[in-house]
């Protein structure tokens, strides 16, 4: 067994009966909705599922999970996924996929938002491996790369793997790969969600109530410090600073 899919088995040996569960999205997640399929045929675990992509939703049929379409949701007990990044404070980095606004989505509805991981996507920062991705509207792109640029970030539009058509996520957007000239996640997760156009980003800060990690065949779960949600409550009882 892999160290993702130890901590996909994990988490899924976590998950109650009459749970609804957010799938999350890519090869960790993938692993996840294996691990939670094999439970549910062989300890008759009764959930439900609601999917972040296309390809998740494919893989949770297959399974035999049954889903339900998130337009239908008043509940979302756990959202399941893996990360780019994870930095000390569990604040997350994801969107190298097409489907970051149902990913952050899911996240911000959940009761609870787990990361599955091998220990490897642990960094010092976020941004330390890879670029933060930024989804605009198409018409506001110009827009955005100024405002990005008054900012003394750094953006460059992604494009498809072999360097030709523009990338398309799932929602019809476009997104910028940006680096940032700080390591404050959580001034960047707010920064960034007031540039004109911006529909989302993927800093997931302030989200993840636990942490699976795996390396080598051992297991950690990582909790977030309770100050570090409560530093960052609102009036409205938010907990998410972006």
């Amino acid at each position: 067994m892999s160290d993702k899919q130890l901590a996909a088995q994990a988490a899924a040996d976590l998950i109650p009966t009459g749970a609804c569960v957010g799938l999350g999205t890519g090869s960790t997640a993938d692993c996840f909705i294996e691990a939670l399929a094999r439970r549910v045929q062989q300890d008759n675990l009764m959930v439900t599922v609601v999917a972040s992509s296309v390809i998740s939703q494919i893989n949770a049929e297959r399974a035999g999970l049954s889903i339900v379409g998130l337009d239908t949701l008043n509940r979302l007990d756990v959202y399941v996924d893996g990360a780019d990044e994870i930095d000390p404070d569990l604040t997350v980095l994801k969107g190298r996929g097409q489907d970051l606004v149902k990913e952050k989505l899911l996240a911000k509805a959940a009761k609870e938002f787990w990361i599955i991981a091998d220990a490897g996507k642990q960094v010092g920062f976020l941004g330390e491996n890879f670029p933060i991705a930024v989804e605009v509207m198409p018409y506001s792109l110009k827009l955005a790369r100024q405002k990005l640029a008054d900012l003394d970030v750094k953006a460059e539009l992604r494009k498809q793997p072999d360097g030709g058509n523009v990338f398309i996520t799932s929602a019809g957007n476009l997104v910028l790969d940006v680096r940032l000239p700080s390591s404050d996640a959580g001034l960047w997760a707010r920064r960034l969600a007031l540039v004109p156009g911006v529909v989302e980003h993927g800093i997931f800060h302030q989200l993840v109530n636990r942490a699976l990690l795996a390396s080598g065949g051992d297991l950690r779960t990582l909790y977030p410090e309770a100050e570090t949600f409560a530093a960052n409550s609102t009036d409205d009882g938010s907990t998410d600073g972006d």
